[in-house]
């Protein structure tokens, strides 16, 4: 099977790559359109900023590309976010992928006690909705690091409630998302991974 990892001006990508190398995968790390697009499988992770990173795409054509792709693609952290519609990060047309939109998390007077922004930990997620989550249950726990959120909507495969509810996993045909880091969530991240590799297409 042809794993290959979508190289852009994003971070977090080699900790993707152990984590499939830990599964015993070995994936290609490549911008090349031709690689991308003969991938049986396509992980398109990411650490940055949503506007810059929406530019770097576009002016490398990946936006279309990625896309276009019908084979399972995995985004991971901001790769979920950017495929949605709308980033509130630098008011950020995204690919459109998904109708949810990203917004800030706010904190009020009442929340400053109890919560931090980022949010950055282990939580839960409940409402599993997708072969993603074959054999994870509600009292599974992920890691989270980050700033800005998808809404729930149509395409939300499993919250999360942190502030507010927002979409932990979202799911639209052969295109999967996740806002939680996979790579870094211990024996629960690694069977997301085993089970998008396992996908049955």
């Amino acid at each position: 099977m042809k794993i290959v990892i979508i190289k852009y001006n994003a971070g977090n990508i080699r900790s993707v790559d152990f984590a499939l190398q830990r599964l015993g995968a070995s994936a290609l790390i490549t911008a090349d359109p031709d690689e991308i697009r003969s991938a049986d499988r396509v992980i398109f992770p990411g650490v940055g900023e949503a506007s810059t990173t929406m530019s770097y795409l576009k002016h490398h054509k990946l936006d279309t590309l990625i896309c276009d792709l019908r084979q399972p693609v995995l985004g991971v952290c901001l790769g979920l976010q950017l495929m949605c519609a709308h980033s509130e990060e630098g008011d950020t047309e995204c690919l459109g992928i998904f109708p949810e939109k990203v917004k800030k998390f706010v904190l009020s007077q009442d929340d400053s006690t109890s919560f931090k922004i980022p949010h950055m930990g282990w939580n839960s997620i409940s409402g599993l909705k997708t072969p993603l989550f074959d054999h994870i249950s509600d009292e599974d726990y992920f890691y989270f690091v980050h700033s800005f959120y998808a809404t729930t909507g149509v395409d939300t495969a499993a919250t999360c409630n942190y502030l507010v509810s927002f979409s932990a996993a979202l799911q639209r045909d052969n295109f999967y998302a996740t806002q939680f880091h996979p790579e870094k969530s211990g024996k629960t991240g690694a069977k997301i991974l085993e089970n998008f590799i396992n996908l049955i297409v």
